[in-house]
């Protein structure tokens, strides 16, 4: 199975202005630009991508590792922080806010327990630390 999305960029990194479509046109030439990445403006960007997709998959594999304990999932809250260190042009880190409704048959510990383990194996998770492969065509 294969996912896509393409981007179109157009101009200078400042004064630019792009585009983002995903496979299931969700988002359709949704407009991303340098204010809406680096200040205030109205659009997407990559890292609130990133966040996006990475708590909407955790959230999934929590409810999928709670179900393999035999716990079924109520509720469950994900935000996921991306922190983007300017001065290195760098994501130093994701941090995921979970809330969850209580779910009787499991203890507090038990539930932390649950949850760092479908962090570690949530698909996104995974995906941010894999090798990058790049095929260019030039021209045209």
């Amino acid at each position: 199975m294969k996912r896509t999305a393409k981007a179109h960029w157009n101009g200078t990194l400042q004064q630019g202005k792009g585009e983002i479509t995903t496979q299931s046109t969700i988002l359709n030439e949704t407009q991303y630009s340098f204010k809406t990445r680096f200040a205030d403006g109205i659009g997407t960007n990559p890292e609130e991508l990133v966040a996006a997709a990475h708590a909407g998959c955790f959230s999934m594999a929590l409810s999928a590792t709670l179900e393999h304990h035999n716990i079924t999932a109520g509720d469950i809250y994900t935000n996921a922080i991306v922190d983007l260190d300017m001065q290195a042009l760098s994501i130093t880190g994701i941090h995921l806010e979970l809330k969850a409704s209580i779910i009787e048959g499991v203890t507090e510990a038990a539930f932390t327990e649950i949850a760092e383990g479908a962090k570690a194996n949530c698909i996104i998770s995974k995906a941010l630390n894999v090798p990058i492969t790049l095929a260019v065509v030039f021209g045209g």
